[in-house]
């Protein structure tokens, strides 16, 4: 009984780790064949995947094959048009070739027989030659100098006949010619330069306005004159008041302020401060721009503001009529296109150009001229010592020391000097007038010359014993010629002589 009860549970022990053994077996099959089935499902679905990207591989050959040959046949049939083309136009230029050998071959024949007939009418021009020089008795070289001394004769009488018409005809029409040089005077010489660079016109709405501009017991126009440091000066000219100041910015502030408050119509001391303020500021604003503009269209930069302000300031100032700050401009573009010719450089001679009249723009009491304060400025302001010698030298105030300094003279120069950019000054037209008197002068039988209408006409006083009517008119013509000769002038010039027979007898 008692080995039962050991025997039992022993038997119960191995009976249940058997069916835990064979139910764990079960379970590791089930698994393997699980397993395997997902192996078999994943090898099938590789393979249908693998037949999938087969088949799109495919078709994309396919298509681009196509594509391909498409494109193929495309440039094929562009290369068979361009092949047809250029055969077409190697025939067009065989043809050509063929009809230029043809007509040179033609030429070639045309030529030889120009020249049998060219040799043929030689030899009868010979023969001819010969024959005339027997009959008349003359050479071909006395025949020659008697048809050309005809010629000569006959068109000195032509001539003298067409000088005598013409003299008529300006005879005609002188009271008109003598209108339109006075006109043409008028236009020319109607105001002095000085005045033109030194005082302003301000156009009035009626006369009226004077009295408001001048205010009670004077305080507007001498507010005015004040804050401005112009003078205005108001005279008997009609619905005009002239504002005259050396410095052309302030002149401009003025001239802006007192339209502004002829326009507004307050003009009161208060009225005057507060607009000659603001057009103090928009004036010094346009200063700057125009400055800076200057410096953007020659393509020049590091500029301090100050220097850029002096710059602008010569818009405001002319030079003989000629805007400083266009002259500087025009130089440096003139200066620059020689460096660039001569192997200069462009840079320092553009540069040297701008700045060698900014001695102009610098307000200053010194008694130092205007390029000696421009290269005192420009050192100041770091500019290249290149830069500094072309400011000081445009005058020759100073030796130049390199190739750029003698540019911007020649460029100076050149931009004084041409048609147009000045106007006559006071001495210059003194000295023409003085020329054209000494040339009428220093002709024999000649007493006294006048010239006369700002020097567009020449009045001479000859002596009337020494002086024949006859030689008067070859005289006229010699001095006219002369003055051509000489002198450079605008318009024309009218030479006058006058020849008088004066008999003077007293009664006693």
């Amino acid at each position: 009984m008692g080995l039962w009860i050991i025997i039992l549970p022993l038997a119960g022990l191995t009976l249940g780790w058997t069916i835990r053994w064979l139910y764990a077996r079960f379970q590791l099959s089930a698994s393997e064949q699980r397993a395997e089935r997902i192996k078999q499902d994943a090898i099938k679905e590789a393979e249908a995947k693998k037949k999938e990207i087969l088949l799109e591989a495919k078709d994309n050959l396919i298509r681009e094959r196509t594509q391909q040959e498409r494109e193929t046949r495309e440039r094929r049939a562009e290369l068979q048009r361009y092949e047809k083309r250029v055969l077409q136009k190697e025939e067009a230029v065989d043809k050509k070739t063929e009809q230029l050998e043809k007509q040179g071959e033609q030429l070639e024949e045309r030529s030889r027989v120009l020249t049998t007939r060219e040799e043929g009418l030689e030899h009868e021009e010979e023969r001819y030659r010969s024959e005339l020089e027997r009959i008349s008795g003359l050479s071909s070289e006395e025949a020659k100098a008697i048809i050309i001394q005809s010629l000569e004769n006959e068109a000195k009488h032509d001539a003298q006949a067409l000088i005598n018409k013409i003299e008529q005809e300006a005879n005609l029409s002188a009271e008109k010619k003598a209108r339109d040089i006075l006109v043409t005077t008028v236009q020319r010489l109607a105001t002095e330069v000085t005045s033109e660079v030194t005082v302003t016109t301000v156009t009035l709405p009626n006369d009226e306005m004077k009295g408001r501009i001048i205010g009670r017991e004077g305080r507007n126009i001498r507010t005015l004159e004040t804050l401005t440091g112009v003078d205005v000066i108001i005279d008997d000219t009609p619905e005009a008041v002239v504002i005259s100041c050396f410095d052309p910015v302030r002149r401009e502030i003025a001239k802006v302020s007192l339209e502004r408050l002829i326009s507004d119509g307050r003009i009161h001391p208060a009225r005057i401060e507060e607009v000659v303020q603001k057009v103090t500021r928009e004036i010094s604003q346009k200063i700057f721009e125009e400055g800076e503009k200057v410096l953007f269209d020659l393509g020049l930069h590091n500029m301090s503001q100050d220097a850029i302000k002096t710059l602008g300031r010569l818009y405001f100032r002319t030079s003989y009529g000629q805007n400083v700050l266009y002259h500087s401009k025009e130089v440096a573009v003139i200066a620059g296109m020689l460096a660039a010719e001569v192997g200069g450089n462009r840079e320092i001679a553009k540069r040297g150009a701008l700045l060698h009249d900014i001695g102009k723009g610098v307000e200053s009491d010194s008694d130092l001229n205007h390029a000696e304060i421009g290269m005192e400025l420009a050192r100041k302001m770091g500019e290249d010592p290149r830069v500094i010698n072309a400011i000081g030298s445009h005058h020759n105030d100073v030796e130049p020391t390199c190739l750029e300094s003698v540019l911007v003279q020649i460029a100076d120069a050149i931009s004084a000097a041409r048609p147009g950019a000045r106007r006559e000054t006071l001495d210059n037209y003194i000295k023409r007038l003085e020329n054209l008197e000494s040339i009428a002068e220093s002709f024999s039988g000649v007493d006294k010359a006048y010239a006369i209408q700002a020097g567009r006409e020449l009045r001479i006083l000859v002596n009337n014993e020494s002086v024949s009517d006859e030689q008067s008119k070859d005289l006229a013509k010699q001095i006219a010629k002369k003055i051509e000769t000489d002198m450079r002038y605008p318009g024309r010039i009218k030479v006058t002589i006058i020849r008088e027979t004066r008999i003077v007898e007293y009664a006693r």
